[in-house]
């Protein structure tokens, strides 16, 4: 079964937005790897956090900020795609 991804984001702080950019980019990216990318408002005040199959891959407050879609692709593609060349985004 492909991984699903979920992004949970706090809608009082104004982040669907972004969230449903990072979702975009996951989805163009990853079509065939994934088996889709969810969004879900967090209850909990200023959180941003992405999961893949329930594991916690990201939180913003822990990293201390929000991830760049080239840093969220990485470790999307670590869990869920290991082989899989990111063209651009595997550049330094």
């Amino acid at each position: 079964m492909k991984p699903l991804v979920k992004i949970e984001y706090c809608p009082k702080c104004g982040w669907l937005l972004r969230a449903a950019y990072m979702a975009q980019e996951l989805l163009t990216t990853f079509s065939e790897e994934l088996q889709g990318v969810t969004l879900a408002p967090s209850e909990t005040a200023g959180r941003f956090s992405i999961y893949l199959n329930d594991e916690k891959i990201f939180d913003r407050k822990e990293a201390g900020h929000f991830p760049d879609v080239k840093e969220l692709k990485q470790l999307v593609r670590g869990k869920a795609a290991p082989g899989k060349s990111l063209g651009h985004s595997d550049r330094k």
